[in-house]
């Protein structure tokens, strides 16, 4: 097909730098890449929706929208649903799923909504072969979205299936990893990985003209866990695709020209190159360093990222020129886990004291060190506490709205000086802090 209606998701927060993203994967030009709240719309091509899957860090999904229309009841849903000529994408003898969202709708029962879909689309093969094909809620072959508001109802064919932010080189992970996508999101967010936008409601930035990958600028993940953000940015930094590593739903539909998908992963290998911009991970636990190191050989990255072990509170910079520092910072049983303020948190008995609480001495501590040792260093810190800077005694030069699943969070810019103070959040002069 020459022209399909698309709609790629994305987490709360990130819709521009997913359209930039989508704008530079595809090559359409901004002013026909619709942004909307949780994804980005777009009119483009069979071609376009299957390199959108390979190439997409931010986005959750590619879908195919194939009916938008006004409802009131499951009646309509199913006719509309009905109407629909799902032969034409798959066959009766193919398994499927469907999954209902739903914001302010006025149906009692979304379980009876989807089940009303499921009998439309299995009628609908009833009728046009004599077969139904069969349900599968576990590994379905075709994975079919419906979307209802308070007065329309959209239905969606999916061409990505396991969501992308699932790489496919993840097998060591700590507890409650950051998603892959959020990462790259942090990433975009930061300037790091494409130039800095502005977020709704912010003035607007110095918009540098290359992104910082592009000009070699280092970047250190001092809590990197089991190297999601490093992994990512080692990627970036490589000019890899995020799903060279992974199968999708558009492999199982109709329209599936597998000589075409070989030619764009092809395509996505030629344009691999050494690493751009040098990349840095550590951590406290020694066996995540080992888990990061793990995970960056299945991403075929290890050469492209360098992991120590050791204290965010003690490691010195990697390399000699200022940089940029991002981190998803440790806190409740990371913290604790050991360390310098894990220490005095372990006396005191608690598991749970993290960024939303006090976190302990952790983050008055990594502040002192940073303006120490890290002066003319960018820290962007992602956060779910809206007074971490207030905590860390520094005061932000930009916040970005972020939702980590169902966590509303922060990204914090912290420009690093030495020596002297700055004003907390609140405005509130406070004292130098001590070197």
């Amino acid at each position: 097909m020459n022209s399909l209606q698309l709609f790629v998701p994305c987490a709360a927060g990130v819709e521009s730098f997913l359209a930039y993203e989508v704008a530079q994967i595809t090559g359409l030009p901004a002013r026909d890449i619709q942004t909307l709240r949780g994804g980005v719309q777009l009119q483009a091509s069979w071609r376009a929706a299957m390199q959108l899957n390979l190439h997409s860090r931010l986005g959750m999904r590619v879908l195919i929208q194939l009916a938008h229309q006004p409802y009131a009841s499951e009646d309509d849903i199913y006719n509309a649903a009905s109407a629909v000529a799902w032969e034409m994408w798959f066959t009766a003898k193919q398994s499927f799923r469907v999954e209902i969202t739903a914001q302010h709708s006025p149906l009692k029962s979304l379980n009876f909504a989807t089940l009303r879909v499921k009998d439309a689309v299995a009628d609908r093969f009833r009728d046009k072969s004599g077969v139904r094909p069969d349900v599968d809620t576990q590994r379905p072959d075709v994975r079919v979205h419906v979307h209802l508001t308070d007065k329309m109802l959209t239905l969606y064919l999916d061409t990505t299936g396991e969501p992308l932010f699932k790489r496919g080189w993840r097998e060591d992970k700590g507890d409650a990893p950051l998603k892959e996508t959020l990462a790259a999101a942090m990433l975009a967010a930061s300037g790091w990985s494409m130039p800095q936008l502005t977020a709704p409601g912010e003035t607007s930035p110095a918009v540098p003209s290359v992104a910082g990958v592009d000009q070699g600028l280092p970047l250190y993940d001092p809590c990197c866990g089991s190297g999601t953000i490093v992994i990512e940015a080692a990627q970036i930094a490589c000019r890899m695709a995020a799903g060279l590593q992974r199968r999708f739903g558009f492999e199982k539909l109709r329209m599936y020209d597998a000589h075409v998908w070989r030619q764009l992963q092809d395509e996505a290998r030629a344009q691999q190159c050494e690493p751009r911009a040098p990349v840095f991970g550590s951590d406290l636990a020694f066996r995540m360093v080992d888990f990061a190191q793990r995970n960056a050989e299945r991403a075929g990255v290890a050469k492209a990222v360098n992991l120590r072990g050791g204290d965010a509170l003690q490691r010195m910079p990697p390399c000699d020129a200022p940089a940029v520092m991002l981190v998803n910072p440790p806190y409740g049983e990371r913290i604790e886990a050991g360390g310098v303020a894990g220490a005095a948190s372990m006396a005191r008995g608690g598991r749970e004291v993290g960024q939303v609480e006090d976190g302990g001495e952790f983050f008055s501590q990594l502040a002192s060190h940073w303006k120490k040792n890290y002066a003319g260093w960018r820290a962007w810190v992602l956060t779910p506490d809206l007074k971490l800077p207030g905590r860390m005694r520094l005061k932000e030069s930009r916040r970005v709205p972020m939702w980590n699943g169902p966590i509303e969070c922060r990204m914090f810019r912290f420009d690093l000086m030495a020596g002297s103070a700055r004003k907390s959040v609140a405005g509130v002069d406070q004292p130098p802090i001590a070197p």
